[in-house]
């Protein structure tokens, strides 16, 4: 386990963010995305919760952000040192992301993610 102080894992969670293709990026709006210390259940590196945009339809209005939670003690529990925990938040930020534009679990691991 490495500990990674919460202000510098705000930052990979950032730098994950900031690495998303431009013309992907365009599509997320109406999306929070927060760094958790822990998650509601164990073993939990992310969670994504809204309405993916392939499920929006022309009544889509109004509504909260979808919301993106990455969780710093479990990735930092699962990791050995600062390059694992890099590793490990832009795989989970691109899982959640995913999870965003409607690709579920299931093909997300056909898809090696």
């Amino acid at each position: 386990m490495v500990d990674v102080p919460r202000e510098r894992f705000e930052e990979l969670v950032a730098d994950a963010l900031d690495g998303i293709p431009e013309e992907l990026g365009e599509y997320m709006e109406n999306v929070a995305v927060f760094v958790e210390e822990r998650p509601p259940e164990r073993g939990l590196l992310g969670l994504y919760q809204g309405v993916p945009l392939t499920a929006r339809g022309i009544s889509y209005s109004g509504t909260m952000p979808d919301r993106i939670s990455i969780y710093r003690r479990t990735i930092c529990a699962i990791s050995n040192s600062e390059e694992e925990v890099i590793d490990q938040v832009r795989r989970t930020v691109i899982h959640e992301v995913a999870h965003h534009f409607g690709i579920d679990d299931p093909r997300l691991r056909e898809l090696g993610w």
